[in-house]
């Protein structure tokens, strides 16, 4: 199995060249840090992915998470990668100085997290939970209760989780059934969550639940659910841990992947009530949750494309060394590597291309959120927020669902070494097939995007982001080279797809015809986006060698893996364009005929 090797040149690319990191450090709140500190932190993290994160990645499948009365035992070495991982301050980096935060942009947050997740996609949802709890908490909290939790949170001290899901309501949230009696100052927090990331674990002394339940004069549906703070272990005024809630874990799940996470079903007030406190006002708890939910999202599509470059990533070294077979077109011989045969390269192609797609797309997205952040201008502020909000569901929806593919493709390069366990291939591949399921399913990413991010606004946002696109055409087509008049024409044909659909769904009649052909509409999304974002790419790397950059190579091998997708990859925007247009087939059959 190889090892991981962070891709950090084309990290640095992304957020310089793409993501446009200086424009974001120009901004007043991040008037302190500036492009090299900004590429240190990069590096430490990469360091930190490959020798401590990494070499657990694939002991942490075998062994997994164990469960017993006294709580939930972490795979061996986890504490210790722990250890390390809350010293160096990663728990802290996009967070709040005022709460021990370092403040760093989103944009920065991103490309760590890819490669935490990419080297050890189990340990990274620790950490990627806690920080969304902490943003629930930091937006939505009182100051009291965020002076007692968010230090020790930021700190890595203390871990947090998300409540959400109940046995009987699934991604329904508006049959949540768990109560909250208050009692003075706090609540009485009683029910079952299931399916609850790092929800119990050995990693730190205490864990902050955030728990969605209802009280008892709340209405009915979503509109009656409230957020609590509900922690594992008391905590005095002081910040001292005082006795034990009534908070227990009653079992983990035996999963197809991500073994060494464990996935709980937590237990709530089971001797009277866990002691929990009321976060905001009463009954706004999922737009609160929201906050979390949107993090979590986002970080769930980096996910999706950071173990498909690990999955690359070891199809490559695999096709390098594996000799089997004489390639067409070459000469009577010994054997040669398979990465000499035509059809691997065209996998290997497929499955780099689209990587590079999604990482520069999650990250133009978090420049987004940090541009609408520290915006001082309301307009500015609210444009960039819609650019942000549009594109999180397809960065969640299509990056995980790409994912899954690509990882699937690392196994078909390995062949039938691929389907077993020993390589690591299988892993991968059982990993991602999560990603498009929790923190919201394809389905939901997708009506979210069709309903919520697109009608909403009148298509506001959506116009704005084909504006965008059109200029990177614009600039496209000045460029008198032969390769970006076929990126050109791909993003041309791209835009139309997108204008194409947005006019079907726009004239459609029958509202579940949307709803129907809701995921094709993600999907031709993101391989639109994915095709701007790119040619932005192209246009970089171009000017690059214009100006005489000693870095031919890359800028060269980015520009064929650009046209690669134009070629390959932006067409699939035509098929989902039809399947959408005749989405109302799948609405043809009664229930009782499938």
């Amino acid at each position: 199995m190889s090892d991981y090797k962070a891709p950090v040149r084309d990290i640095e690319f992304v957020i310089n060249e793409i993501a446009n990191l200086q424009e974001v450090l120009a901004l007043p709140k991040f008037k302190d840090f500036d492009v090299e500190t900004i590429s240190a932190v990069v590096r430490e993290g990469a360091k930190l992915s490959e020798e401590v994160l990494g070499p657990l990645n694939k002991s942490g499948d075998v062994e997994g998470a164990t469960w017993s009365e006294q709580g939930v035992k972490t795979a061996g070495g986890w504490q210790e990668a722990y250890q390390q991982f809350a010293e160096g301050g990663w728990c802290s980096v996009a967070f709040d100085p005022e709460f021990g935060g370092q403040g760093l942009p989103q944009l920065v947050s991103t490309a760590v997290q890819e490669m935490w997740a990419a080297s050890n996609m189990s340990f990274s949802l620790c950490p990627l939970l806690t920080q969304g709890a902490i943003e629930a908490v930091d937006n939505h909290a009182s100051d009291s209760l965020k002076e007692l939790f968010l230090p020790k949170m930021a700190a890595g001290e203390w871990t947090g989780t998300m409540n959400l899901t109940e046995p009987q309501a699934g991604s329904d949230l508006s049959a949540i059934r768990a109560k909250a009696e208050p009692v003075g100052d706090h609540y009485l927090i009683t029910g079952q969550k299931i399916f609850i990331t790092y929800g119990e674990h050995d990693l730190t002394d205490n864990i902050i639940h955030l728990v969605l339940a209802r009280t008892p004069d709340a209405p009915p549906g979503v509109k009656g659910i409230s957020l609590f703070v509900v922690p594992k272990i008391n905590v005095n005024e002081d910040g001292s841990l005082a006795e034990k809630n009534d908070v227990r874990c009653a079992s983990i799940e035996h999963k197809l992947g991500i073994h060494a996470s464990p996935t709980c079903v937590m237990s709530f007030g089971e001797n009277g009530g866990a002691k929990g406190y009321l976060v905001g006002e009463e009954n706004k708890g999922l737009m609160y949750m929201f906050t979390m939910m949107n993090q979590a999202r986002h970080a769930v599509g980096i996910q999706g494309y950071a173990i498909a470059e690990r999955a690359y990533q070891q199809a490559v070294a695999y096709a390098r060394e594996r000799i089997q077979g004489k390639p067409i077109g070459v000469k009577a011989g010994e054997s040669l590597a398979i990465i000499n045969h035509p059809d691997i390269r065209r996998i290997l192609m497929t499955m780099r291309s689209q990587v590079e797609a999604m990482r520069a797309l999650a990250c133009v997205s978090a420049a987004a959120f940090d541009r609408g952040e520290a915006q001082e201008d309301p307009e500015k502020r609210a444009y960039y927020q819609r650019r942000g909000e549009l594109l999180t569901p397809i960065v969640k929806g299509w990056s995980t669902e790409l994912g899954v593919d690509i990882t699937s493709l690392g196994i078909q390069v390995h062949g039938g070494m691929g389907f077993i366990e020993e390589t690591g291939a299988a892993q991968h591949y059982r990993d991602a097939r999560i990603a498009p399921i929790y923190e919201g399913t394809t389905g939901i990413q997708a009506g979210d995007l069709i309903g919520r991010k697109f009608v909403r606004d009148g298509g506001q946002g959506l116009r704005e982001l084909l504006g965008d696109m059109k200029a990177v055409l614009e600039q496209s087509g000045s460029k008198d080279h032969s390769e970006m008049k076929d990126i050109k024409a791909a993003l041309e044909n791209a835009i139309q797809s997108v204008e194409a659909a947005v006019g079907f769904l726009l004239k459609v009649d029958n509202a579940r015809v949307p709803a129907a052909a809701s995921v094709d509409f993600l999907m031709l999304m993101g391989y639109a986006c994915g095709t701007w974002v790119l040619a932005q790419s192209a246009l970089a790397a171009q000017s690059k060698l214009a100006a005489g950059e000693e870095e031919n190579t890359f800028y060269r091998t980015k520009i064929t893996t650009v046209l690669f997708y134009c070629h390959h990859i932006q067409p699939k925007t035509v098929s989902h364009l039809q399947a959408l247009k005749h989405s109302q087939d799948s609405l043809i059959l009664s229930e009782s005929q499938l």
